[in-house]
């Protein structure tokens, strides 16, 4: 009896010890809690792919979805639908938050100075005051630049390249984004050496574009750049689209408007950000803060052309360009 009786309180004993270990493991592993604001909608193949390309990273990372990882998800395009969004995922406190571009990243940091915030696809965070520098963002977000304002200068330079008779060029941009007011500028500087004249026009209403448009497009000689931002890329078959039936050559920020019918596009892989992005997500996850993590410009840029919306356009694309392109879509 003795011998059983010292076998049971050894066991006893033994689970006893362990238990603190166990209790400590699965408390290492306790599920963590990320929101992401989406600046597309629910439906947008674009916004689906970004998130795809985020849940890739957290993956690459370690982090499961639904295993040790709870990923909220809000949609909106709307920037009342956006700011409605922005309260209700700051309300669960989770322990970070993923924005999508600087229509997300102004609302959450409406509702919240503490939740860390990691954001993507945003053009200037410190002119839109969401930083305080680049290399020291210093509050509780920190990201992923777009691009700076010198591209537009490439943009409009590839536009006279493809469609070298183009003499005045419409700019559409979104007001409400700070961005679109310095990629202006530097598209406005370049200009005269192109020998261009360039006309902002500010994104609105679908009926207001389509006039917008068509009235530019009454006179000879014209073609479009656009500006990236949540609305612009919200509207880009719209816009590919009054492009191709008032024959206006464009050149556009990124590959989707491309892919959407558009002509040309040069700027950075978007979804090369939301896999850089999950990263970042971790190293928080992990105790760093976000002041702390200098904000990243895009590291992998794609010229991508649509030879089919050429040839409709009647142009034939310099072979010089076509040798530059990551893409050719035929």
């Amino acid at each position: 009896m003795r011998t059983r009786r010292a076998f049971i309180t050894l066991i006893g004993g033994g689970a006893a010890a362990a238990w603190p270990l166990a209790a400590r493991a699965q408390q290492s592993q306790k599920m963590r809690r990320v929101g992401v604001l989406m600046t597309t909608s629910a439906d947008d193949p674009e916004g689906q792919s970004r998130i795809a390309a985020f849940h890739q990273g957290l993956q690459q990372w370690g982090w499961t979805v639904g295993g040790n990882v709870t990923v909220d998800i809000r949609f909106g395009v709307d920037n009342s639908v956006i700011r409605k969004h922005a309260g209700e995922l700051a309300a669960l406190a989770p322990d970070v938050i993923l924005a999508n571009s600087s229509a997300a990243v102004g609302p959450l940091l409406q509702v919240t100075r503490t939740v860390p915030i990691v954001f993507a696809v945003v053009a200037d965070p410190v002119g839109a005051g969401f930083v305080e520098s680049l290399a020291r963002p210093g509050g509780n977000a920190t990201g992923f630049s777009i691009y700076d304002y010198e591209i537009g200068g490439k943009w409009l330079e590839l536009l006279k390249e493809i469609a070298p008779s183009v003499r005045r060029a419409a700019v559409i941009r979104d007001p409400a984004v700070a961005a679109g007011l310095g990629q202006f500028a530097a598209i406005q500087a370049i200009a005269p050496s192109l020998g261009l004249e360039v006309t902002p026009v500010n994104l609105g209403h679908v009926p207001d574009i389509e006039r917008t448009i068509a009235a530019f497009a009454r006179s000879p000689n014209v073609g479009l750049v656009v500006i990236g931002s949540a609305s612009t890329v919200a509207h880009r078959d719209l816009i590919a689209g009054l492009a191709a039936q008032h024959r206006l050559p464009a050149v556009y920020p990124v590959r989707i408007f491309v892919t959407a019918g558009g002509l040309m596009n040069y700027g950075p892989d978007l979804l090369d950000q939301f896999r850089r992005a999950a990263g970042y997500v971790d190293r928080i996850l992990k105790g760093e803060k976000p002041s702390d993590l200098p904000v990243q410009a895009p590291t992998k840029y794609e010229l991508v052309i649509n030879l089919k919306t050429a040839k409709a356009l009647g142009l034939t694309v310099p072979d010089s360009l076509l040798a530059r392109a990551d893409e050719v879509i035929e």
